[in-house]
């Protein structure tokens, strides 16, 4: 098992292909994937993840120097990839009044960010982010941050419209993401429960809305 404490630089978090074949690269990181959630960061080798990819070790580290730049190097994929399928708003394809628009991103992102498997990815990451911080900042550039902005320039253009009175979409942002999670996020990240019910989510997102426009729709 290659020892990633020894490193004494954060991991490398360019593209995760770094200029090598795109469907030898993806084949290693489907590996990656299904090895690090299944032994976590620390429990994962290297050699079990160049099986795992049907790869020779060689072939791994040619691609990977480390596990640490090559578990980075995931998170960075995953992120972006499943920021992607989510975070297509920008492209017209919310629409409606403010309500109906909120209510909407409000499930999509209550719906994805409490599935197993994105909980499961969560709870690595903040496992090895105290050791490896670009790892976390990683995790955060293409995730969460990367959501926020799309989310707040759907605010922008309800603000434009006059649905909405912002004065700081960002963190408006922010706020409507944490109250569309509830309590639930945590009771999932702390094993309180194991799966979040569409009910629930529904629950949620409706007083998360409410709350929101409370706040922010403008007064008659």
């Amino acid at each position: 098992m290659t020892n990633t404490a020894s490193h004494a630089h954060a991991p490398a978090t360019h593209g995760p292909f770094q200029g090598h074949s795109d469907e030898k690269a993806r084949q290693i990181l489907d590996g990656a994937r299904a090895v690090f959630l299944r032994d976590g960061f620390d429990g994962a080798s290297m050699n079990d993840i160049a099986k795992a990819a049907g790869v020779s070790k060689g072939t791994l580290y040619v691609y990977f120097q480390s596990k640490d730049q090559l578990f980075a190097a995931l998170i960075r994929h995953e992120k972006q990839q499943q920021a992607e399928q989510m975070c297509h708003w920008h492209d017209g394809d919310v629409t409606g009044d403010a309500r109906s628009v909120l209510t909407t991103l409000g499930r999509q992102l209550a719906a994805k960010l409490t599935k197993p498997y994105n909980v499961a990815q969560v709870r690595t990451v903040m496992a090895v982010a105290p050791k490896f911080p670009e790892i976390g900042r990683a995790f955060w550039e293409t995730g969460p941050h990367y959501g926020k902005q799309r989310l707040a320039a759907i605010l922008d253009r309800l603000v434009a419209n006059g649905e909405l009175i912002v004065a700081d979409t960002q963190t408006a942002a922010s706020l409507f993401t944490q109250m569309c999670l509830g309590d639930v996020y945590r009771q999932l990240m702390l094993c309180v429960v194991d799966t979040v019910t569409d009910a629930e989510i529904e629950d949620m997102v409706a007083a998360a809305v409410d709350l929101f426009l409370a706040a922010y729709a403008p007064r008659p």
